[in-house]
């Protein structure tokens, strides 16, 4: 048979890239802050910093506070599992910054559109970067508690996979923020949203001695069902609100998952 008439094997789909081919954008991440290790520290040290400054001299001061199911917990305890929330989004808030700069400086997804890479990849392959970072401030911020004794029931094994699943829940919030901004001016409203929902999500003071209004409204934030259930875990206060919190962030990460694609593929297809 000559060259002509041979059956030649079907090029490859540029459209379906092979299954995982978002692990190639967590390797570029990865060899990226090889060299940048202090960057990925700040995220976790600033929670810490909070942590201890808390239980030197506040703690002493505050002295006990309502808990899960209205038992009474020491401030640095309750205050905890709230630091590992914050940690948790730290992680995701500090890459959404690295993601806006591949997206309108160096232009870096456009180069890796060039390839059978899709904007799926692209956002399976981010927010699983920023949970190896969040997992890792996570699990770091962990240890300290338990090393100060502040993990008070065996439920406290299942905080690190529940960190996890709020650092999931900003990586898809902050991928979808980014995604839907026009450009860095818009930036400071991602950062306008993060220090109050930081402030008000039952993080330093229990959710009973806010204000009707701001109650409620801490109760739609999603650091508060993080900061909720991460608090239920390391106390032993285990029921079935729980699984709400649960499901709320599961729905929220994988709706904004969704989202973040739709309007990527608008910036960069279109």
């Amino acid at each position: 048979m000559t060259a002509v008439g041979r059956v030649l094997p079907p090029l490859p789909r540029v459209g379906r890239p092979a299954l995982g081919a978002g692990r190639h954008v967590v390797e570029r991440n990865a060899l990226f802050f090889r060299g940048h290790m202090l960057v990925i520290l700040g995220g976790f040290l600033e929670a810490l910093f909070y942590l201890l400054s808390i239980g030197v001299g506040i703690a002493d001061l505050v002295g006990d506070v309502e808990g899960p199911g209205g038992r009474p917990l020491e401030y640095t305890e309750f205050v905890a599992p709230a630091m590992l929330a914050a940690s948790a989004m730290n992680g995701a808030v500090m890459e959404s910054f690295n993601i806006m700069a591949k997206l309108h400086l160096s232009k870096a997804y456009e180069a890796v559109l060039a390839t059978p890479i899709t904007i799926r990849d692209i956002a399976v392959g981010e927010i699983a970067w920023t949970l190896m970072r969040g997992g890792a401030y996570s699990a770091a911020f962990l240890a300290v508690m338990a090393a100060l004794g502040l993990c008070s029931s065996w439920w406290a094994v299942l905080a690190l996979p529940a960190a996890l699943l709020v650092g999931f829940t900003f990586a898809a919030l902050g991928l979808a923020a980014v995604a839907l901004i026009r450009g860095w001016q818009d930036f400071e409203w991602v950062m306008t949203g993060v220090l109050p929902m930081f402030l008000f999500s039952a993080t330093f003071a229990p959710l009973s001695t806010y204000p009707d209004p701001v109650a409620w409204l801490a109760r739609v934030l999603p650091l508060y069902h993080g900061v909720a259930l991460l608090r239920g875990l390391t106390t032993g206060a285990v029921d079935a609100a729980l699984l709400l919190h649960v499901l709320y962030l599961t729905g929220l990460g994988a709706g904004a998952c969704w989202l973040a694609i739709r309007r990527l593929e608008a910036k960069l297809i279109t």
